[in-house]
């Protein structure tokens, strides 16, 4: 899809105006025009219509998108007065755009799931598949209700668990200060006074004034092998598989935060597979989606051998009951709907049930970490501390002997 500007003339008042719109091509981008009530002078390509990283879109921003869309289709406006009024209500440059090229799909007699499909770098597989069926069965607004709903809770949920780490983040820059200081400010002192009394530096302190002097002198290089560790560590995990899999497993393994993690992925793949279900997409397809949601690599490779057991023929409730990572209750629940008829409801049930436990966990997520940090704050001060001070008073002491 590309972008084209353009010079036209209204048919009714003969005005000239000037614009921009998306087309596949400049004939499509004047038959457009022309539908629209224009006459075109000129039609100008301006570029491939690809988002920069100046056009990023923001979780919040597609939040905003999808429930003024389903808004306004649910009021009963067509679908592509729908689509311009949600691109002039949108106050994101990349939402924007895309809502542009999604429009310009729309009206070129394409479906909304094909139009969304062009870019999957900002709609995934769970809102694609939701489009789809909803367009299906015609509960399109319902539909997009349900990824508002949901694209919601899983923000909310992102950002408590990050506020959460704020606290523990501020003792760890504490702590990291406070040894700092003394590194810098108090060891070079107790150095310096040992040798104008000509007296040997005990084992402890050595060790401190040569960690002392060795950022004194090589602070450049230290920043830079940290600097090095950081970016490489971030690309390996973000560009390798192999790295993203060591983080993954650390995520799920971490003392504290493992079960919270646990929890989190069985949450997102029962809450997912409800949303599945309620549309009318078949079983097997809604499970595959929602092993994806989980956005872990580990638990999906778990989780996919459920799909060659629902393929033999075996229910949901049976295919994942003996699953690594599967907390109990998602296939009790999923049994007991299978009963009665109401397998979405009931994982819905349980995935609620995750949730709630979650924000219990994770509003005491600080109180949690907040002794052990204590404890590596007072045992490495304490080495500092043991390290100048004990070092001084020995001075004192022989002084008066």
């Amino acid at each position: 899809m590309k972008r084209f500007n353009y010079k036209a003339k209204e048919k009714d008042t003969g005005k000239f105006v000037k614009g921009s719109i998306q087309a596949e091509n400049e004939r499509f981008a004047g038959r457009l025009l022309l539908e629209q009530g224009y006459i075109p002078e000129s039609i100008v390509e301006e570029g491939t219509g690809v988002l920069g990283k100046s056009n990023h879109v923001s979780t919040k921003d597609r939040i905003m998108f999808t429930r003024q869309l389903a808004t306004l289709i649910g009021a009963g406006l067509p679908l592509a007065i729908s689509l311009r009024t949600v691109s002039n209500q949108t106050q994101g440059k990349g939402m924007k755009a895309i809502t542009e090229e999604i429009l310009a799909y729309v009206e070129s007699g394409k479906s909304l799931y094909e139009a969304f499909s062009s870019h999957q770098e900002v709609f995934n597989g769970v809102y694609l598949a939701l489009i789809q069926a909803g367009e299906k069965s015609g509960t399109l607004d319902l539909a997009l209700k349900r990824l508002a709903d949901q694209e919601e809770k899983d923000a909310a949920m992102m950002s408590k668990i990050k506020g959460a780490l704020v606290y523990p983040a501020i003792i760890l820059v504490v702590i990291i200060a406070v040894l700092a200081f003394m590194m810098i400010m108090v060891v070079p002192q107790v150095k310096n006074l040992y040798e104008d009394m000509h007296q040997k530096l005990p084992g402890l302190t050595q060790f401190l004034v040569f960690i002392s002097d060795f950022f004194a002198k090589f602070w450049w290089l230290v920043g830079l092998i940290v600097a090095g560790v950081c970016v490489g560590g971030y690309f390996f995990v973000k560009r390798t598989p192999t790295g993203r899999k060591i983080a993954d497993t650390f995520k799920i393994s971490v003392p504290i935060f493992g079960g919270l993690f646990r929890k989190l992925y069985v949450s997102r793949f029962a809450r997912t597979a409800e949303m599945m279900l309620a549309t009318g997409v078949p079983m097997l397809d809604s499970v595959r989606i929602a092993i994806e949601s989980t956005s872990n690599v580990v638990v999906e490779e778990e989780y996919n051998k459920s799909l060659e057991i629902i393929k033999g023929g075996k229910p949901l409730s049976e295919s994942i009951a003996n699953l690594n990572y599967m907390l109990p209750l998602v296939p009790q629940m999923a049994g007991i709907g299978e009963e009665s008829g109401k397998i979405d409801e009931m994982l819905g049930k349980a995935a609620q049930v995750y949730e709630n436990e979650l924000d219990e966990q994770i509003n005491n997520i600080s109180t949690m970490i907040e002794p052990i940090l204590m404890v590596i704050m007072a045992g490495l001060i304490g080495v500092v501390i043991g390290g100048t001070l004990l070092p001084i008073y020995s001075l004192v002491n022989n002084v008066k002997v």
